[in-house]
C-alpha cells in the first residue's frame, strides 16, 4: 500500500481495513448523497488569496475556544460507534487529541462511555455531546455524567429529530434484513478488524445507554434506538431546562440557517456548530461552506461559530476559517486515520493538518489565526458560492 501523506489517503486505508457495513455507514450520506459531495467540491471551490512580503517568520496556529487555549483551531466532533473502527476507539482518539491540545467531543452513542474514555484519557480536553432524546431524564443523567468526568463544553446537536434516510446502509447489511448475518460474514474477510474489535474490542455496547438500554444495548440496537428515541418535538424554548441542568459552555450543532443562528445566540449559547451533519441527514441543503458566511454576517459578533462539513485538509480549515468560522470540528478525518491506524493514525493526521495549515497560512500572509478573516479570500465569498450551483 502506498505511504500515507494526506488525509484523504486515510481514507483508502481505512476502505481496505473494515468492513463494508462499517466503511459505508460513515462513508455515505443521505439519499442521493448530492449534499456529502457539495460539502467537499464547494469547500474546493472557495479561493485563497496568495500574499508575499507579510513578515510570516512566525505563524501561530493557537486560538481560543469557549476560555481555553488550544494548540489549533480545530476539535475531532461527534461520531457515533466510533470504537467500532478500532479497539476501543474513542479513548484512542481522546488521547491522540490530548496530545495535541486539542479537544475530543465524545458522542452520546459511542461505544465507550465517559467514565472509560476519562479514564483512558486522563488528560484529554473532553467536550460531550448530546442528542435530543425523548427521555429529559436519562439527558439529565448524561449531563450530570458528563459534569462529574470534567466535560468543558456540551455540544448539543439539533439536526437530528429523526435519522435520515440512508441507502448505503441496509444496502451493506448495516440494518435491514439479514444485517446480523451479514455483517459476520464481511467481518470475517476482514482478519485484522475482526481480531482487532470484533473479538478483543467487546464489549459492543453503546456505552453511555447501558444504563437505561441495559442488556439491549448492543450495537443491533442502534439504528432502531435512533429512530425509536430521537425526539422531533423539541422547540427552542426546550433549551430553557438544558441550560438549568448545564451551567457551562453551550454549543447547538446543526444550524444551517441565519434565522435558526439568530435563535440560538437569543438562547444564550456560546457556540453554534454550521453543520448539515456530514451530509446525512437532509440531502438537498446548502454546503456548510454555501451556507456559513451568512451566518457568520448574522451572529459573528454575538456567539462563537464553529463549523464542519467537506474538511480534509489545513487548506480546509483555512477556508472554513476565512468563511467566518472560529474554529473547525473534524469528523471524517479522524475516522479514517482512527480506523487505518488507531491512536498512532489520529496523532499522524493532527500533524499533516497543523503542518498544511502553517503553510498555506504563510503563503496566504497570515501570521496568526486571528489575522483570518474574508480579506484571506480572492473574491466576493458569496460570488464563488454562486458559481457553483
Amino acid at each position: 500500500m502506498p505511504p500515507i501523506v494526506s488525509i484523504g489517503d486515510f481514507r483508502e486505508a481505512a476502505r481496505r481495513r473494515l468492513p463494508r457495513f462499517l466503511f459505508d455507514y460513515a462513508d455515505g450520506g443521505a439519499l442521493g448523497e448530492e449534499t456529502l459531495r457539495r460539502n467537499v467540491s464547494d469547500l474546493e471551490q472557495v479561493l485563497i488569496r496568495q500574499r508575499v512580503l507579510q513578515d510570516v517568520a512566525q505563524v501561530d496556529l493557537s486560538t481560543s475556544l469557549f476560555g481555553r487555549l488550544q494548540s489549533l483551531p480545530v476539535a475531532l466532533g461527534p461520531i457515533g460507534i466510533g470504537g467500532m473502527f478500532r479497539r476501543r476507539g474513542e479513548v484512542q482518539a481522546a488521547r491522540a487529541a490530548a496530545a495535541h491540545d486539542v479537544p475530543f467531543t465524545l458522542s452520546t452513542v459511542g461505544l465507550c462511555p465517559l467514565d472509560e474514555v476519562r479514564a483512558g484519557a486522563p488528560l484529554a480536553r473532553l467536550w460531550f455531546q448530546l442528542y435530543v432524546v425523548r427521555d429529559r431524564g436519562f439527558m439529565r443523567d448524561l449531563l450530570a455524567q458528563a459534569k462529574e468526568k470534567g466535560a468543558e463544553t456540551l455540544v448539543f446537536t439539533v439536526d437530528m429529530p429523526t435519522p435520515g434516510i440512508r441507502y448505503r446502509d441496509p444496502r451493506s447489511g448495516m440494518s435491514g434484513p439479514r444485517g446480523p448475518m451479514r455483517r459476520v460474514v464481511q467481518a470475517l474477510g476482514k482478519p485484522g478488524w475482526a481480531w482487532d474489535v470484533g473479538l478483543r474490542g467487546r464489549p459492543h455496547q453503546l456505552g453511555n445507554l447501558v444504563p437505561v438500554l441495559g442488556a439491549d444495548s448492543g450495537m443491533s440496537d442502534y439504528i432502531r434506538w435512533m429512530a425509536d428515541n430521537f425526539d422531533p418535538g423539541i422547540r427552542w424554548k426546550d433549551l430553557d431546562w438544558l441550560r438549568a441542568a448545564w451551567d457551562g459552555p453551550l454549543v447547538v450543532k446543526g444550524i444551517l440557517d441565519p434565522i435558526d443562528a439568530k435563535a440560538a445566540a437569543d438562547y444564550g449559547a456560546e457556540g453554534i456548530v454550521v453543520s448539515n451533519h456530514g451530509g446525512r441527514q437532509l440531502d438537498g441543503v446548502p454546503s456548510v461552506a454555501h451556507a456559513l458566511p451568512a451566518i457568520a454576517d448574522a451572529v459573528g459578533d454575538r456567539i462563537r461559530i464553529l463549523a464542519d462539513g467537506g474538511v480534509r485538509s489545513g487548506l480546509d480549515v483555512l477556508r472554513m476559517l476565512a468563511l467566518g468560522a472560529k474554529g473547525v470540528l473534524l469528523g471524517r478525518a479522524w475516522l479514517w486515520a482512527l480506523s487505518a491506524k488507531g491512536e498512532s493514525g489520529v496523532d499522524e493526521m493532527l500533524s499533516i493538518l497543523a503542518r498544511e495549515l502553517r503553510v498555506v497560512m504563510t503563503l496566504a500572509g497570515c501570521a496568526s489565526i486571528e489575522a483570518v478573516d474574508r480579506s484571506v479570500l480572492a473574491g466576493d465569498p458569496f460570488a464563488q458560492m454562486k458559481r457553483t450551483f
